[in-house]
């Protein structure tokens, strides 16, 4: 899989001078490159407790992405995976600590814990106050001895990084941290593994199935469960916490392992506040990528128990742009439309004839659904078949709030209800278009023509015409032959529709940015959808 990197032995120092040079000024660099690799704070004075962690690279913006005033004082980086040297940790406490003392706050894998371990020691032979937490929030494997620290040790970070910042002394800031520590549970799920730089990538979790309990150096999970959506994937997870919950108001951190796009984790914020786990959930943090695993298609939960003294430290200012913040979980607010969109809904009416023709063009639009996103990938973003689909959904509920004896009223409540429930450009031509036709017929025209003035005035507004490899390539030709019939109509959308596949160029749409050789041979999505509605009129 290519990535955008140079050298792989450069990767992780030449992410971190990214991340000085972006930085303002405020981080700073110790000398001693590549082996140590130690990102502090320029302003940092040693007049408080310092506060040091760090650990593999790969887990960005973890850790030096949260050196800051109200976090960490220095972050220790180590190369893609591996813990940092224990001159590199010694470095970065002998850089930071003075009378005050150091709190190291390390995640529980035996790299990190014997060179930061040792470390301390070294510095504490220097004389130098250094306590240590360990970080072991993975819950996993509940009867692992020792749990694995992950997206949990972000909490540690942050209240601990409070209490020092307003003058708290070692032994203070050292017990905030093992509280902390003590009552954070964290649980992590993914769709596909990691890719570490310069290295094959693992392909062990096949399609249609999840890793759950997975850890953030693309270890295998617990287990790997049946994937369906986002819903049931956020109910193992919850399920898994509330094992290790106890009552009351919890922060949950909801943390993006590297790959899960900006959409699917407001969706799983969602389902995570909707689960069994969302009671005790009174404030969040995130959804953001805060603990990652370079580019894991995956997320993890972290719960921690708070009283009112930890929202104000997780309020608490910091320097660093790499922390979301964290938000109280309030209603959705929903405000009423503004009076010029609220909809005029007409006085519903049945007519079976019209249901049963109305139904039996939408049935035909979900049928094409998979064969026109097949087509749209080709020349665009391969929705316009779920596009059709979901208005034609949306219109089959909507049949009992329609006009459908009243053909005028009839062509306006279509076009209005595919404004509300069709996405696109393609739904609003389409609304203009029944609202265009709507306004015909109700001037007297026949129906030809009032579907022909919807035509016109959606050509108008929307910029194409005939060769521009549009639906309007199918659509103006079969009203055209409107006049000989159906059959007629029919034939002359599929020679419009099949025409397209040999235009080198499209003016409009997402099509007009591809080049010839990537339209052709390949049939106008919109336009096909338009044959094949008017080949189901025609019973072809």
């Amino acid at each position: 899989m290519a990535q955008f990197i140079n050298k792989k032995e450069d990767v992780v120092t030449e992410a971190i001078d990214g991340l000085l040079a972006a930085s303002g000024g405020a981080l700073a660099r110790l000398d001693g490159y590549p082996h140590i690799r130690v990102v502090i704070r320029s302003d940092w004075d040693k007049s408080r407790v310092a506060l040091v962690s760090g650990g593999g690279s790969g887990h960005e913006p973890a850790h030096a992405g949260f050196v800051g005033a109200g976090m960490l004082t220095a972050a220790v980086c180590g190369d893609v995976f591996a813990s940092p040297s224990v001159d590199a940790v010694l470095a970065g406490i002998l850089a930071v600590t003075g009378p005050a003392g150091c709190l190291l706050i390390v995640k529980n894998y035996t790299g990190d814990r014997l060179n930061f371990g040792l470390a301390a020691e070294r510095a504490r032979a220097f004389g130098l106050n250094v306590s240590m937490v360990i970080v072991d929030d993975d819950i996993a494997l509940p009867d692992l001895p020792q749990a694995r620290g992950v997206a949990g040790t972000l909490f540690v970070h942050k209240i601990a990084g409070a209490v020092a910042e307003t003058g708290g002394d070692l032994e203070t800031v050292t017990a905030a941290a093992k509280r902390v520590v003590a009552s954070t549970r964290s649980i992590g799920m993914s769709l596909d593994t990691c890719t570490v730089p310069g290295s094959p990538k693992e392909h062990r979790i096949p399609a249609g199935m999840a890793e759950l309990g997975l850890g953030i150096h693309g270890e295998a999970g617990i287990e790997q469960v049946e994937f369906s959506d986002a819903r049931t994937a956020m109910a193992a997870v919850a399920a898994k916490l509330l094992r290790t919950l106890k009552d009351g108001p919890h922060v949950a951190l909801i943390n993006n392992l590297g790959g899960t796009s900006v959409l699917e984790m407001s969706v799983l914020t969602h389902e995570l506040l909707n689960s069994a786990a969302g009671r005790y959930i009174s404030h969040v943090v995130g959804p953001a990528p805060m603990m990652t695993s370079l580019d894991m298609r995956g997320f993890s939960i972290s719960l921690c128990p708070v009283e009112d003294i930890d929202l104000d430290r997780l309020r608490h200012k910091v320097a660093s742009p790499a922390w979301p913040g964290i938000s109280a979980v309030k209603p959705i607010v929903v405000m009423e439309l503004p009076d010029g969109l609220k909809p005029i809904t007409p006085l519903p009416s049945d007519h079976q004839p019209t249901r049963d023709f109305l139904i039996g063009c939408c049935n035909t639009m979900i049928a094409a659904e998979r064969d026109l996103n097949a087509l749209d990938a080709k020349s665009g973003d391969g929705d316009t078949g779920s596009t059709l689909a979901g208005a034609a959904r949306a219109l089959i509920k909507a049949m009992d709030r329609l006009p459908l004896s009243d053909q005028t009223q009839l062509y306006r409540a279509i076009g209005l209800e595919l404004s509300q429930t069709m996405g696109g450009s393609s739904g609003v031509l389409l609304a203009i278009f029944f609202a265009a036709t709507g306004d015909g017929a109700s001037s007297g025209l026949p129906m030809r023509d009032a579907f022909k003035a919807g035509l016109t005035r959606m050509k108008e507004i929307g910029g194409a015409g005939i060769g521009d490899r549009t639906m309007i390539d199918a659509l103006e030709p079969a009203l055209d032959a409107l006049e000989d019939g159906v059959a007629a109509a029919a034939k002359a959308a599929r020679l419009g529709a099949n025409a397209t596949a040999g235009f080198a160029r499209a003016k409009v749409g997402r099509a007009a940015y591809l080049n010839a050789k990537q339209l052709e041979g390949h049939i106008d999505p919109g336009a096909e959808a338009v044959a094949r509605l008017f080949e189901h009129l025609a019973g072809s």
